[in-house]
């Protein structure tokens, strides 16, 4: 590995994790050499925090990440996240958000990954979307989560919590629990996060948003979720990024992480190609003027 990680690095607890990592969940759509050449690409140009869940494609994607990069390096930092569980079609993903389910998807983990501990957990609460919104059985109280992900990591099992698609009042609620990061849906043209953001940089929390160059149905493995747009199309960056001689990806990119110094990301792809291309947004300037315009963007 590269001793330069992408974008420089940032704090996720106890690791040093580079600002640009990977989001591995579109690998479940390839088969094991074709992802095993992406992971180690990810990882030639320096990046070192994976994001993944026993539920791409019921431990697929952890596998592939196994067979490319088992034993793994040191400084490697695997995150993992448990709220759900894979079953069969029209819809492959159901809710697990019980405390034994949480524990049992940690398992998974565990095994798939071939690790004693999974560096970082994140629980994804499921009170409002994109995608599943619990009912029913599936409406267990955050409190019960956490201490449930406090008692795996007293017994080793992880090293450190995160949450996902959690609101103000639930991140404040899990602060005493020594939460490390949060991922929340952010991005240029959706900043409804914003401010969960800003109390995650008061309190040293990592900021990791997901979906922040929008997604498509076709892109990702588990319904129910509509297209996400993108800011990538918007007509303000596609004016930068011409400027500027980056793509409109790159741009989008670059301004989080400009945004706000607590900031790490995780954009996926299946294609090398893209993924050099996510990683430039590392090199790209942004001048006062476009941070002027990009910050002036009306967020949906």
């Amino acid at each position: 590995m590269t001793s330069q990680h992408p974008g420089g690095t940032v704090k996720l607890g106890p690791y040093e994790i580079a600002r640009i990592g990977y989001g591995a969940m579109q690998l479940e759509k390839l088969d094991r050499t074709a992802a095993g050449a992406v992971l180690r690409r990810a990882v030639e140009l320096g990046v070192n925090h994976l994001d993944t869940a026993s539920f791409y494609g019921h431990t697929t994607v952890n596998q592939h990440i196994r067979a490319a990069l088992h034993p793994y390096a040191d400084d490697l930092v695997i995150v993992s996240k448990v709220g759900a569980r894979r079953v069969g079609a029209p819809v492959p993903l159901t809710l697990a958000q019980h405390p034994s389910q949480l524990r049992e998807q940690v398992q998974l983990d565990l095994t798939s990954l071939g690790l004693d501990q999974v560096p970082v957990v994140n629980l994804r609460r499921a009170d409002q979307g994109p995608g599943l919104i619990a009912e029913g059985d599936q409406l267990v109280p955050l409190d019960d989560q956490l201490a449930e992900l406090i008692a795996l990591r007293n017994e080793g099992l992880i090293g450190a919590i995160g949450l996902s698609n959690v609101s103000t009042q639930q991140l404040k609620q899990a602060l005493p629990a020594g939460i490390v990061c949060v991922q929340n849906a952010y991005s240029l043209i959706n900043r409804s996060s914003e401010e969960q953001l800003r109390l995650c940089a008061t309190n040293g929390i990592a900021w990791i948003p997901y979906f922040p160059l929008g997604s498509a149905f076709d892109r990702l493995p588990y319904a129910p979720f509509d297209r996400i747009p993108s800011p990538a199309e918007h007509p303000v960056v596609l004016r930068i990024a011409a400027r500027l001689g980056a793509t409109p990806a790159a741009v989008c990119l670059a301004w989080i992480l400009a945004h706000a110094g607590n900031t790490a990301l995780i954009p996926g792809t299946r294609s090398i190609a893209h993924l050099e291309d996510n990683l430039r947004a590392a090199v790209v300037e942004l001048d006062e003027d476009a941070l002027a315009e990009l910050d002036a963007v009306v967020s949906a």
